[in-house]
């Protein structure tokens, strides 16, 4: 299936590209302003606090305040309590570890490596990012400190000043959030996928008349090229019901899909009555799910209804052929919706509820991928820092800084992010940080004066944080540069010497970054997709075996997660396909049509992952789900069939040669089993019901599945 951002593309040596991606992602959207406002109002209110009583490292609480500003209003006020805590927690370590080390040059050395690769480990495992990003910049300026020939007592109380830096900068950012907060949670995902929904369903009404309206043909296509990455990180990054966000990053991936096929809409010069009618009928269906979202914000979304009957496959448009898959979309939605409905109607004891999201990911000790990241990270920043104590250059030690700074997004899934680091460096640092320096600063004499520069300096940067993934760190490392030259002290810096040396150290961090992510571990984006689809196809293969155990305890840890994973696994092959667009060689074709491929396969492992969740609380008989022994028995044979046609889809991916087969026949021994049980002895209503969405979900399985085969063995 062709995309808009494909076809955007694939001319990508053309500057004409390059100006429309710009044009496209620097576009404001609703929301945006706003945000940009409480990101450069929080940023700028630190930096007067830090400057008027004279605070040190006010640069890390400006850097905080503009990174953790991005994400939803209720997200930040819900994850305070963490951050302050890891705040403290860093402080905490730094000053009853470097007790220990202090006087041993060999032992201070290792401190410093385990430091970095404890601060490595906390951003990929702490479940709260700016938690994670907090303990991180306590780490990386915190133990550069102790290195200082200088007394103890001194370097305690810079510790303690960065500690309060850091804790202003979280105060002020969440009295930003809470001056400007919204109520309905969720709501900042919920409205950039109902605005999506609301322009397709304008496009398609236009077509419907036979007419054509080029602004919303162009913010369609607008839509596609920008993606749903930003909504995806939001959601990633959120506190949301774990419940919440597997629905809703459903919803999100296929919102995605449905923009790109409208995107790639022509309307042709005529179309039929029958044709109109089945167009309109398809917009009218886009804005029932639209409602949907916005009912009182309930994350439920079981208001789904057809407004003429459901979708059909069959009276498509032959003049667009493309309708039918945006039927079939639509009507993969609203899937998602009964799914929840199902829950809800039959849901368990209170026992059974998501648990308390946990302050590490699940995995954390289990995953060797955390591992991994923690070691290429502490391998960067340790590399940084001992070449700059090699050479006796310690103004360059903001390259340890760049590291920790670079690892908040998304490392070494493109080579081409790179490109963003540097080039936001290389503005951020030369032409706006020892610009204004040199132009600028000279010429003002109060704070007043500093402060409208500051003003202008982050409001640009923010504007481009607040773009999409694909171009989001240009503006990051912009505010990174700037706010590393000009907040490291209380007072204008009159010698370029050491903004030379701090942006040389933020090009050697980046460098070293490129060199140990990409060089010596990197892989293609393609590859990382792939392998992502991989593991969340086989993941959901062990899920539907689960639970193993008898011990209910035990048993929901492993289901929780299994399912962090499979998200996980998710989220990073959506990334990973939009960075393909940025990698370009001799089968940049053919991997754009596998990024098409996954990404169109991907919706429909979603909703088999959710269906896996509500049968879960069959299998594992929990009170109001148990099921009679005969039933039982059908539905763990049906399991082992959909586990076995998982793994066969996997090997089949891979290149192995595998049977894949469907399993109608497991599923309708199932029904017999439970139409026995029934027939048996008079059932009460509510069970009846409740067997009847137990078949609900069994079938909507089997439909996806063998979907996922069919469309799977005939591509590969």
């Amino acid at each position: 299936m062709a995309t808009a951002a494909q076809s955007v593309s694939a001319t990508p040596s053309s500057l004409s590209w390059l100006g429309e991606f710009l044009k496209h992602e620097l576009s404001p959207y609703p929301g945006r302003t706003a945000l940009v406002g409480r990101m450069v109002l929080a940023a700028t209110v630190v930096m007067i606090i830090c400057m008027v009583f004279r605070i040190p490292y006010a640069f890390q609480g400006a850097i905080y305040a503009l990174i953790v500003s991005r994400e939803s209003s209720q997200a930040t006020l819900k994850s305070g309590v963490s951050i302050l805590a890891s705040t403290g927690i860093g402080a905490l370590y730094l000053l009853a570890s470097v007790w220990f080390v202090i006087s041993i040059p060999t032992l201070h050395l290792l401190w410093v490596i385990v430091s970095f690769f404890l601060g490595f480990y906390a951003i990929n495992t702490f479940t709260n990012f700016g938690a994670s990003s907090t303990f991180a910049i306590m780490i990386c300026v915190g133990v550069p400190l102790w290195d200082r020939q200088l007394s103890a007592e001194t370097n305690v109380e810079d510790t303690l000043w960065l500690c309060l830096a850091c804790a202003i900068g979280v105060v002020v950012t969440m009295a930003v959030e809470i001056l400007f907060s919204r109520i309905k949670p969720g709501q900042d995902i919920v409205a950039g996928v109902t605005d999506r929904l609301a322009t397709v369903e304008n496009l398609l009404a236009c077509f419907s008349n036979n007419s054509v309206d080029r602004p919303t043909q162009a913010n369609v296509v607008r839509l596609a090229t920008v993606g749903t990455s930003m909504l995806r990180r939001i959601l990633q990054r959120s506190t949301y019901a774990l419940n919440y966000a597997e629905q809703m990053g459903a919803v999100i991936a296929l919102t995605g899909r449905l923009v790109d096929l409208a995107a790639n809409l022509r309307s042709p010069a005529h179309l039929s009555v029958d044709d109109r009618a089945q167009i309109r009928l398809l917009a009218e269906n886009v804005g029932s799910v639209r409602a949907a979202l916005l009912a009182e914000g309930t994350p439920l979304l079981n208001a789904f209804h057809v407004a003429q009957g459901p979708v059909t496959q069959g009276g498509v448009p032959h003049a667009i052929p493309l309708v039918a898959e945006m039927e079939k979309t639509v009507q993969l939605m609203k899937e998602v919706f009964i799914g929840a409905q199902a829950l809800s109607v039959f849901a368990p004891q209170p026992s059974s509820g998501d648990p308390s999201p946990p302050f590490l990911v699940r995995d954390a000790f289990t995953n060797v991928a955390h591992i991994h990241f923690a070691l290429k990270g502490c391998l960067t920043a340790g590399l940084c820092y001992i070449i700059y104590n090699g050479v006796d250059w310690p103004g360059i030690s903001t390259a340890v800084t760049t590291c920790f700074l670079t690892a908040l997004s998304t490392v070494g899934s493109s080579r081409q992010k790179q490109v963003l680091r540097i080039s936001g460096a290389v503005v951020g640092g030369f032409l706006i940080g020892m610009g204004s320096q040199i132009f600028i600063l000279p010429y003002l004499d109060s704070i007043a004066g500093f402060t409208i520069l500051f003003v202008v300096v982050t409001a640009f940067a923010s504007w481009f944080m607040t773009s999409s993934p694909r171009l989001s760190y240009f503006g990051v490392q912009i505010a990174v540069a700037f706010c590393l030259i000009h907040l490291q002290s209380f007072a204008i810096e009159p010698s370029l010497a050491i903004a030379r040396d701090r942006v040389v150290g933020i090009l050697f961090g980046l460098i070293m970054m490129w060199f140990v992510f990409d060089q010596l571990w990197g892989a293609s984006a393609v590859s990382d997709m792939k392998r992502a689809f991989l593991s969340a196809v086989r993941l959901l293969a062990q899920l539907a075996r689960e639970p193993t155990s008898k011990d209910y305890k035990a048993a929901a840890e492993r289901s929780y997660s299994l399912r962090n994973a499979i998200n996980n696994n998710f989220d990073n092959m959506r990334a990973s396909a939009d960075a393909v667009l940025f990698e370009f060689g001799p089968s940049r074709q053919q991997d754009l049509a596998l990024r098409s491929k996954f990404r169109q396969w991907q919706p429909q492992l979603r909703l088999l992952f959710i269906a896996e969740i509500a049968l879960w609380k069959y299998r594992a008989g929990l009170p109001g789900f148990e099921l009679p022994q005969t039933v039982g028995a059908a539905q763990r044979a049906f399991d082992d069939e959909l586990a076995r046609a998982l793994e066969a889809i996997a090997d089949r991916i891979e290149g192995h040669p595998s049977q894949v087969g469907l399993f109608e026949a497991s599923l309708a021994r199932l029904e017999r089993a439970v139409n026995a049980y029934e027939g048996s002895e008079p059932r009460p209503v509510t069970a009846a019901d409740r067997f009847q969405a137990f078949l609900s979900l069994h079938l909507r399985i089997e439909n996806l599945a063998s979907s996922l085969q069919k469309e799977i063995g005939n591509a590969v």
